[in-house]
């Protein structure tokens, strides 16, 4: 049986973080806050990404953490779980990205340095779509129940669904795409910001499914799939409590990872039903999360190779 969760990520620490106006067309999470110097964002940006790495491999998650190149300069290659996913079986994917700046994140080294550390035996590279203006953004767009063989996306501009139907139909997975929007209607760009799956557990924001036959057809799924639904406010998910990733340590005690944002936005029952599944581990990601729109599930990237 596949696993949910895994030991082993991948973390891209950052040059040149900073604001990108090009994914602030439709990521509403972004804000360009003008009271700190574009090198103070930078800087501010490292040491929250340097505790980040130091409080999980403190935990006992091994973490490859791989710098970021100097030029060109890529705002968001902290974000590496848009352009890469590692997968079982030696199967390695490769993504289209809406924003044209960020496609310069996809690394020909990152990946050499990946086949040979493990047995890489198929590169798929869907990036070839971005010609026809197609996009599917890895795990940001994707959220995979591994141990069912299930797909969830929400559609965006981010997240095409006839690439989204070739992937799953490619990779035996039974497709789910639904519809979210914030508090103002607008399409949320990424899954990943509004959905976390766990082993027993999904936290999700169903309040920003518009469609009652959505909802019913994904609580139907969860509950013929074990998952505990643990629902969380527009407000939790625009503070990035829908934004998280369960993993696990070397001696296979899990934790669920998240911003201490995220965390402090959950009522003391939700944090309990959660502890009663996972451990919690949270790091101030603030400036992260305020020019870059993604928090920590965002900045991971699984390796199940």
């Amino acid at each position: 049986m596949p696993n949910q969760i895994t030991s082993t990520i991948l973390m891209v620490r950052p040059a040149n973080f900073g604001f990108n106006p090009e994914t602030a067309d439709n990521n509403t999470f972004q804000k360009n806050d003008p009271s700190l110097t574009i090198n103070t964002i930078k800087e501010k940006a490292i040491q929250e990404f340097d505790a980040f790495v130091e409080q999980l491999i403190a935990h006992g998650i091994q973490v490859t953490v791989i710098p970021d190149t100097a030029t060109p300069i890529k705002t968001d290659a902290v974000f590496p779980n848009n352009w890469i996913s590692f997968h079982e079986d030696g199967l390695l994917i490769t993504y289209p990205m809406f924003s044209k700046n960020r496609r310069l994140e996809r690394r020909p080294d990152i990946i050499e340095t990946f086949s040979k550390s493990y047995s890489i035996k198929n590169h798929i590279r869907l990036e070839k779509w971005e010609s026809t203006l197609q996009y599917l953004e890895g795990t940001g767009s994707i959220i995979i129940d591994r141990v069912h063989k299930i797909a969830y996306a929400s559609l965006s501009i981010r997240t095409d669904e006839k690439l989204f139907e070739d992937y799953c139909q490619f990779m035996k997975y039974k497709k789910v795409v639904f519809q979210s929007v914030d508090a103002d209607g607008i399409p949320i760009y990424h899954t990943n910001v509004m959905m976390t799956l766990g082993t027993d557990f999904v936290i999700i924001c169903m309040e920003s499914i518009p469609d009652p036959i959505e909802k019913e057809q994904l609580r139907s799924l969860f509950t013929a799939t074990n998952k505990k639904v643990i629902d969380i406010t527009l407000d939790q998910m625009a503070h990035f409590a829908g934004n998280m990733l369960q993993v696990k340590n070397t001696e296979g005690l899990s934790y669920l990872v998240m911003s201490s944002q995220a965390f402090h936005s959950l009522r003391k029952d939700q944090i309990q039903e959660i502890e009663s599944y996972t451990n919690i581990l949270h790091s101030d990601l603030r400036t992260i999360e305020t020019y870059g729109g993604g928090s920590a599930r965002c900045m991971i990237a699984e390796v199940f190779c």
